[in-house]
Parts: C-alpha cells; sequence; structure tokens
C-alpha cells in the first residue's frame, strides 16, 4: 500500500493542529517543530495536573513562535480526545505503548491501549466536522515481526507492500498491537470519505530526548549499552535505525503535503548494535562499550534473564531489516541525518541530563 486514491487534501495552517500523546519521545519532537514554525498546537496528556511530565512542552512553547493548548486524554476512555479536536484539520495521532521486554499482560499493557486509542481517536474525527486528514505513528513491526521474516519477502525487502503476518499476543506482542491497530485504522479510514489517512511507519528510533524521562525502549536501550551491561558482546543483525528529529518532520509532511498518501516506512540506515557502540567508543573509550558480538547460542542462553524468549533470539538475532525506503524521499521529500550525528546528538543528552555518567574527558 503505497498511493492511495485520495484526492489533494490541503491543510488550513492557521488552524490548531492535535498531536496525542504529546509528552512521549517522538511527539515531544512533533510538537516541538511544529512551534517553532510557529504553528498552534493542541497535545493531550493522561493528567493535565501533572505538569512536571509536560514542563518540556511549556518551556518550549515560551521560547517558541507557536501556541500550545493542554488537554486531558486517556486511549480507553471513549470521546476524551473530542474535545482537543474541536477546531482541528490535521490530527497526528502518536499515542501508543512501547515495550518489547518486562510484558506481563499483553493485552492490557499494549494491545488495547493501542487498538482502544486509535478507534478513539478515529472515531472523534468522524464526529468532528473540522478533520480532513489523520497521520497515524505505525510502525516498522506492522510489516514484518521477526526480523527472519524480511528473508521470506520477494526480493528479501523490506517496503510498505509487507504486513506483519506472524505476531501474536503471546509471541511478539508489541508488533502484534502495532499491526492490529494500523489495520484498524485503514478500515475505519476507508468505510467514511471526508478525511484521509497517511501513516508514518518508522524503524529503530534513536537521537536526542527532548525530557529527561528514560521511560522509551530507545532511551533505555541506549542508557543499558552505555552502562556496561553489554560490555561482553551485544546480538548480531541489523536494525533499520532512524532519527527521532527526522521521524518528527515526516509526520508533519505528511500532513501538510497535499498530495501525501499511503503508508511511509521510515527508515534511513541498516545498522546494528556494535555500529552503535563504535561510533561512541572512538571519542569516548572510558565508557565500558561491547567491541564484538554475543554467539546467538550464548544469548539464547541469556536471553530469558534480560527479557527476551528463545524464540525471539531464534527469529532475530542474526537477521538483517533490510528495507526500501524509496517511497518516503518520493512523497514526501525527506532526506535523512546521518547516522554518526543521530548517535553522537544521542549520547551527549543523556550525559548533559546526567542519565549517564559523564567519561567524556
Amino acid at each position: 500500500m503505497r498511493k492511495t486514491n485520495k484526492t489533494m487534501t490541503t491543510i488550513d495552517k492557521n488552524k490548531p493542529i492535535l498531536v496525542t500523546g504529546g509528552t512521549g519521545y517522538l511527539a515531544s519532537w512533533i510538537v516541538k517543530q511544529l512551534l517553532d514554525n510557529g504553528y498552534h498546537v493542541n497535545t493531550t496528556v493522561r493528567n493535565k495536573s501533572d505538569q512536571i511530565k509536560y514542563r518540556h512542552l511549556l518551556d518550549i512553547a515560551s521560547k517558541s513562535k507557536g501556541q500550545l493548548s493542554i488537554y486531558e486524554a486517556d486511549l480507553l476512555l471513549n470521546h476524551s480526545f473530542q474535545e482537543a479536536m474541536n477546531g482541528c484539520e490535521l490530527v497526528i495521532h502518536t499515542a501508543s505503548p512501547f515495550k518489547i521486554s518486562g510484558i506481563k499482560n499483553a493485552d492490557k499493557e499494549l494491545i488495547q491501549p493501542a487498538l482502544q486509542g486509535t478507534r478513539n481517536v478515529l472515531f472523534s474525527a468522524n464526529d468532528s466536522k473540522s478533520v480532513k486528514r489523520v497521520v497515524l505513528t505505525s510502525s516498522i513491526v506492522a510489516m514484518a515481526g521477526d526480523a527472519i521474516d524480511v528473508t521470506k519477502l520477494n526480493n528479501g525487502v523490506l517496503n510498505e507492500q509487507s504486513w506483519n503476518t506472524t505476531s501474536s499476543a503471546d509471541h511478539q506482542a508489541y508488533p502484534y498491537s502495532k499491526t492490529m491497530a494500523e489495520k484498524e485504522a485503514w478500515t475505519i479510514a476507508r468505510k467514511q470519505n471526508r478525511w484521509d489517512l497517511v501513516v508514518i511507519n518508522p524503524g529503530f528510533i534513536l537521537g536526542p530526548s527532548l525530557s529527561q524521562r528514560t521511560d522509551s525502549t530507545s532511551i533505555d536501550m541506549m542508557i543499558q549499552l552505555l552502562s556496561g551491561k553489554f560490555r561482553t558482546g551485544v546480538p548480531e543483525g541489523d536494525q533499520a535505525v532512524v532519527d527521532v528529529r527526522d521521524v518528527a518532520q515526516a509526520h508533519i509532511l505528511a500532513g501538510l503535503t497535499a498530495s501525501a498518501s499511503g503508508r511511509h516506512l521510515t527508515a534511513a540506515h541498516q545498522k546494528d548494535f556494535l555500529a552503535i557502540s563504535n561510533v561512541i567508543g572512538q571519542q569516548y573509550p572510558n565508557y565500558r562499550l561491547p567491541k564484538k558480538y554475543v554467539p546467538k547460542w550464548l544469548f539464547k542462553l541469556l536471553g530469558p534473564i534480560m527479557g527476551f524468549s528463545r524464540k525471539f533470539v531464534k527469529l532475530n538475532v542474526g537477521y538483517d531489516f533490510v528495507f526500501d525506503n524509496s517511497y518516503i524521499k518520493e512523497d514526501l521529500k525527506i532526506s535523512f541525518t546521518p547516522f554518526e550525528k543521530t548517535i553522537n546528538d544521542h549520547f551527549n543528552q543523556l550525559v548533559d541530563d546526567e542519565l549517564i555518567p559523564d567519561l567524556r574527558s
């Protein structure tokens, strides 16, 4: 699914733009980029009285050309996005939980929030007379759940035609939640003709955070990598890496480019965890970074202790996420941040925010 049959959709840039889940790692960058360009942004938080969670957004707004309005909404509460959506022609729906390990109840922690949240936002779009376009944050894992799946595709390359058919609530619950949520979004979109749907499918997102929160899986991975936890070695297998700032820009371009349509595989670099470590280690050798790969048999043995099932290790370690990102370059005219800049900026943000020790000197 690349191009759709939808007509051109022009968004009034003077109207507010809704970004759901604005305190998130990615959503915060979408809010910032919109504010810096002078837009009026409505965003949602789960608890408006807990200002600490969105203080960074208020600080960004105070220094920007744009205007920020905060609304309270809950993914599992029907109609809770309606007020925030009033008057908006563009809705960017990013809010969805992201966990790949330590999951105790997949349905409660991942599947229902992703699925019900998507329904709530899109049903509100149906009820709102102003909405013309919805941009949905899906994921590359809605295209392939396990890295081994990519090898079974035509030519062994992932693109927008690919759908995840192997994940379930019992295996790869997060990819399953994203797949179900995106499929539901397309089903809802096809049943009406007043707004159109454009989807962003990011790869493994890295890059600096705008807050000091560490509950993002991407941020937690970087902290673990720099803590010495993987100093004996990392599993082999390339990820589809992309800078968080590029993914934010992709959402905005998807919303404001009148001709944009379909799904967009949003990834820039095919790199593994050793490549990430090498970028940092070459400049700052004091960190206990991995310098080699851990054998697959050993990672399969240790995986359950680290929150990864043996089945996950079997189907992912040693396989690469090979992808084709030509469509997003063509449709949204986007260019990507160099890999080294993404890693260095992310590393320096973690050190500057004192989330990891400063061993740079």
